[in-house]
């Protein structure tokens, strides 16, 4: 398939869906950022677009970018996502991972998991891939053997519930990293009352109080949490 320009290259009067939570720099700046990114292959592109005409939620290619960058750096081989939609991260971590790597993939719609698997198959990494559909944490809870990354993008709901469980699952020097922290700038509400914007500040704090991580919030796009294990 042809490159799409489009969605490699969005303008601020054509913003892709994903890019609604770019709160953090000003318009010109938030340009100037994502007219910088590379052009992405065919597949990621078409994602990209797919997810911006049907409202899925995808961290786009800024974070992905970081999420891989990330992986490389600490030579991930091990990784477990909570949440995985349509499995665009889990090709920017299947490709960080290599051949001997395996990523795990969760979500809990099987018509989400079947696409995933299609996008796959034409980026050319399933043999990297585990398709888990189902509930995620509990999929995380079962695991015997500790990952190099634990990437968090569940139901902001369960956010706490995921702090509780990620510590042990996660190896020394790894790396638990959390998407959406600043949930569209609603964390710095003086008193929030929705449930959401509260699991998610609960989560921040304990996140940051937690004797098991190191913990720095990065203010790219909606916000991401990158924890490391000490």
């Amino acid at each position: 398939m042809p490159q799409n320009k489009k969605t490699q290259n969005t303008k601020s009067n054509n913003r892709a869906s994903w890019r609604h939570y770019d709160f953090t720099t000003a318009g010109p700046v938030d340009d100037y950022l994502y007219s910088m990114l590379p052009k992405r292959d065919p597949v990621l592109a078409e994602m990209e677009d797919y997810a911006s005409q049907h409202k899925v939620p995808i961290v786009g290619p800024a974070v992905a970018r970081v999420l891989q960058q990330l992986a490389l750096t600490i030579k991930a081989r091990a990784v477990f996502e909570l949440g995985s939609a349509i499995g665009y991260s889990t090709i920017w971590w299947a490709q960080a991972v290599g051949d001997s790597g395996r990523v795990i993939y969760t979500d809990g719609d099987s018509k989400n998991a079947e696409r995933a698997r299609g996008y796959f198959t034409r980026a050319g990494v399933t043999n990297r891939i585990t398709l888990h559909v189902g509930d995620a944490l509990e999929f995380l809870s079962e695991q015997k053997q500790e990952f190099d990354i634990i990437f968090n993008d569940v139901d902001k709901e369960d956010y706490p519930r995921v702090l509780r469980l990620v510590a042990p699952k996660l190896r020394k020097g790894g790396l638990f990293i959390t998407d959406n922290v600043l949930w569209s700038g609603r964390v710095a509400e003086k008193s929030p009352k929705d449930a959401t914007t509260k699991a998610i500040l609960e989560f921040n704090r304990k996140l940051y109080d937690s004797n098991d991580f190191y913990t720095t919030i990065l203010p790219i796009r909606d916000g991401l949490a990158v924890a490391l294990k000490k």
